[in-house]
């Protein structure tokens, strides 16, 4: 017998997930974790009394109400509605594109005249879209493209929207209504206290190892676990064989201010080119804070080289292909389960994480 029934490799939102229906299915889990915290990104930390979303801003949105109340079993959630702005060149615009960004725009009123203008400059493209910059116009029309999505989609991924291939923009959300909620999810919002609330309840009853690497004592681990939960990137399971898979990565900036509220929104989308970070943060706006000082955040989209966090996997035909290679070999384990963003090589929102994780705790947990 093994000391362990799940040796489960990170300590993120998929994890956790698993390990919380492991624990109450009577098993036993240890979890590795590389970094000095559990909670992957959405990891928080008290700066000033201010929770700080260290690793970007994280809100909490779902259709799924399976999913929303699971999470609501263990914590409780505020009403925080996501309605970031976007700033062009001190321009300030609503988002996500409604009617209050076509009245900013172009001082229009009606859904019928937005609609107008958006036809007009979406015809001038015609055949199929070659690029992203062709796609977006499509959707979206010129003026908003070269405002809003052109500046902020070419820092995002450090090429010209003209080199990117179109399917990265399969959709841009426009709506012809008065309303800044960015999602149109059933529920949304911050976890009561920061999402290290969350964390600390699904890893309760768990053994953890924090600053660990699986990979510097595989077989150690192997030896301690009937079963392998693995999150981490799958090609690093298979020591890279067939090439490294491809992802941006992101470099935050933080700062305390002496001021009450800097910049009156959550989040703040920075849409013009010359402006080196994506968007700037200010925290405390998630959890309606009152501190007479604030927490701001800008986030730099940055050149993902081995060491540096994988953020968003480039999900182009050649990384997706080789993605495939890796996936056919997992396919293959016996007594090793993969799971997660980084070892399914895909952007996840967190319900979806968690719906994922709620299936594979199913697939391998009932019955037991």
């Amino acid at each position: 017998m093994k000391k362990y029934d799940y040796v489960i490799v990170g300590g993120g939102l998929f994890a956790g997930v698993f390990a919380w229906h492991a624990i109450r299915a009577g098993k036993k889990c240890l979890v590795v974790e590389k970094r000095e915290h559990l909670g992957g990104n959405i990891y928080c930390e008290d700066v000033e009394g201010i929770h700080v979303h260290r690793y970007g801003a994280h809100i909490f949105h779902t259709s799924d109400k399976r999913v929303w109340d699971f999470v609501n079993s263990l914590v409780e959630f505020n009403r925080y509605t996501n309605s970031p702005v976007a700033n062009y060149h001190g321009e300030i615009y609503n988002m996500p594109f409604n009617m209050n960004t076509f009245h900013q725009m172009w001082g229009i009123r009606t859904p019928q005249e937005a609609k107008e203008i958006l036809e007009k400059q979406r015809g001038e493209l015609t055949g199929e879209p070659q690029n992203l910059e062709e796609q977006a116009i499509r959707l979206v029309g010129r003026d908003i493209y070269e405002k809003l999505v052109k500046g902020y989609t070419e820092k995002q991924w450090g090429r010209d929207c003209k080199d990117l291939p179109a399917f990265i923009i399969k959709r841009l959300p426009v709506r012809f209504v008065y309303d800044n909620n960015y999602f149109n999810d059933r529920y949304q919002g911050i976890p009561i206290g920061g999402y290290n609330v969350l964390t600390e309840a699904l890893f309760e009853g768990c053994d953890v190892e924090l600053g660990a690497d699986f990979h510097d004592n595989r077989e150690k681990y192997r030896a301690l676990g009937e079963k392998i939960l693995y999150t981490g990137t799958i090609d690093s399971w298979y020591d890279f064989c067939y090439g490294m898979l491809e992802y941006r990565s992101l470099r935050f900036v933080t700062e305390v201010l002496e001021e009450e509220n800097a910049q009156g929104v959550a989040v703040v989308n920075y849409t013009d080119r010359e402006t080196p970070y994506t968007r700037v943060i200010e925290h405390k706006h998630f959890e309606y804070g009152t501190q007479p000082h604030t927490v701001i955040t800008r986030e730099y989209p940055d050149t993902w080289t081995p060491g540096k966090e994988p953020y968003y996997p480039i999900n182009d035909e050649k990384n997706q292909a080789l993605y495939q290679k890796y996936h056919e070999l997992a396919e293959k384990e016996e007594n090793v389960l993969f799971g997660g963003r980084l070892a399914e090589y895909r952007y996840y929102d967190m319900d979806k994480v968690i719906a994922s994780a709620l299936a594979l705790a199913d697939r391998e947990l009932q019955g037991m």
